[in-house]
């Protein structure tokens, strides 16, 4: 019987040995089947013919008897994994030396019980015997509360923790640490009442990643204290520099208006002239620099008062209308008639609108035309300068406003400036909580666009201002969406600085 069963088992898995399992199936079935073959037809031949009873009987048996053995050998195929000519990885130590780290096996006090993994040679070189309460003894002393605490989370209900640690050394190498820092992955065997039995760790040895916070951590604070002695060497300089100016400017006024007599020829004149020139641009740039360390250390006090901004507007424009004219320009002004008193800080939007105005001179040549326009949208107030002037490529764009950095290309290098003037005005605007952007397209002009909460409510107070004790980003980052600074780039913004130029 055997071997008629193996026979025809075997044509059914293509040549491949039969498990005695399926044999034994078949065994079974047929012992049933043989029994079934005089039972089933004694008891049809009760309610029918020997005749009829017997034939009928048989063909059930058999049938049964297929059924059968087709559906048990069917299920017992699908499921391969019972079976014991399957192998199940079982967690035994070959598998455990395979793990990367130095696995430990706790018991729920902390002692080790046994250690595996594929680091323990390497880990076991620098380390004392970690057996029972070994491993424990070895840690920093800080770290030991830490490492009785993740073994409390665990008994508490936790199933996995982790923690980092510092081990001692116990032969300190030259150029090296006393202490190697690892990760502790700790995990919990628990028995069937729930109760922690036992705790499955693996350890780490994170020593690089620690160096390269530590070191990232170092660069940080480097980086910030270098700020901060720029901060105070620009402000240093500055104020050291204005009082020599102030009497150079002093003094050239009254060699200029020739108080104290005449000056004998018009070279003179012209010299004093020019030293006149000269100090007055250094006392602009040395303030310029003055109010942008003011603004990166978040110590600019804003004067919030109300005032008119045609007022300011049309100050600025008599301040740089004789600059305009003689380089041949036309500068002109639109305010939006019902615009009447703003609340923000008078001299510091004056000294937007100057820096606007006059950088936007200054790219301009002759024949071209500079404007400045001032609107309400809302509860805010918008203030364009445009010009006809040189522009700036698009990819320029992004750098714009950062100190001391210039657009340089074929235009730009025959113009002087220190690149200072865009960055006080990103600053200036971002303390007002306002926003800045710049469309520009080289050979067409340039649309600068400032919006301004016209109440003050989006300007940083006096007290603030006092209260900030670190360094912050030049331009300042403010709370809110309204502080962000925009550039925008667009095709059509150069539309109304053509149509004022024709």
């Amino acid at each position: 019987m055997d071997r008629a069963a193996a026979s025809w088992l075997a044509r059914t898995r293509e040549g491949r040995d039969v498990p005695a399992h399926e044999i034994a199936i078949l065994r079974r079935l047929a012992l049933i089947s043989s029994a079934a073959l005089i039972a089933v037809p004694v008891a049809l031949s009760a309610v029918a013919s020997p005749a009829v009873a017997l034939p009928v009987g048989v063909t059930l048996v058999a049938a049964g008897f297929l059924f059968s053995a087709v559906g048990s050998i069917a299920l017992s195929r699908l499921r391969p994994v019972e079976r014991q000519d399957v192998h199940r990885p079982a967690p035994d130590g070959a598998y455990l030396d395979a793990c990367a780290g130095l696995i430990l096996f706790l018991d729920p006090l902390g002692a080790v019980t046994g250690l595996a993994g594929r680091e323990r040679q390497a880990f076991l070189s620098w380390m004392r015997n970690p057996a029972g309460r070994g491993f424990f003894d070895q840690l920093h002393v800080s770290d030991r509360l830490h490492f009785m605490q993740a073994l409390d989370h665990l008994r508490q209900g936790e199933e996995a923790i982790s923690v980092d640690l510092r081990i001692d050394r116990p032969t300190v190498v030259p150029a090296s640490d006393q202490f190697i820092h690892v990760q502790l992955d700790l995990t919990a065997v628990r028995g069937a009442d729930g109760a922690l039995v036992s705790v499955f760790g693996q350890m780490r040895d994170i020593s690089l990643e620690q160096s390269l916070k530590a070191e990232a951590a170092r660069k940080a604070t480097e980086a910030e204290s270098a700020n901060d002695a720029k901060t105070r060497f620009l402000a240093a300089v500055s104020h050291e520099l204005r009082t020599p100016l102030n009497a150079i400017l002093g003094f050239s006024d009254i060699l200029t208006g020739e108080y104290f007599g005449k000056l004998e020829n018009d070279r003179q004149r012209e010299y004093v002239r020019l030293i006149r020139q000269s100090g007055a641009h250094l006392l602009s740039v040395v303030n310029t620099m003055l109010d942008m360390s003011k603004i990166e250390a978040g110590r600019y006090e804003l004067m919030v008062e109300p005032f008119m901004i045609g007022e300011s507007i049309r100050t600025c424009e008599e301040m740089l209308a004789l600059q305009a004219r003689e380089k041949g320009l036309t500068l002109t002004s639109r305010v939006q008639r019902g615009i009447g008193e703003i609340v923000a800080d008078q001299r510091a939007i004056q000294q937007i609108l100057i820096n606007l105005v006059g950088n936007a001179i200054k790219f301009t040549d002759e024949g071209g035309v500079v404007t400045v326009d001032a609107a309400s949208n809302g509860f805010d107030l918008v203030l364009t300068v445009s010009d006809t002037g040189i522009g700036i490529a698009e990819n320029k764009l992004a750098t714009l406003g950062q100190p001391f950095v210039q657009v340089q290309n074929d235009y730009t290098r025959r113009y002087e400036g220190t690149g200072l003037g865009l960055s006080l005005v990103k600053g200036l605007v971002a303390l007002h909580g306002g926003c800045f952007a710049i469309s520009s397209r080289p050979g067409e002009g340039t649309v600068i666009t400032i919006t301004v909460p016209m109440d003050g409510s989006g300007a940083s107070s006096a007290d603030d201002a006092a209260d900030w004790a670190r360094t912050v980003e030049f331009p300042p980052r403010l709370k809110g969406a309204s502080g962000a600074i925009e550039v925008q780039h667009e095709d059509d913004v150069h539309e109304q600085a053509t149509a004022k130029s024709a």
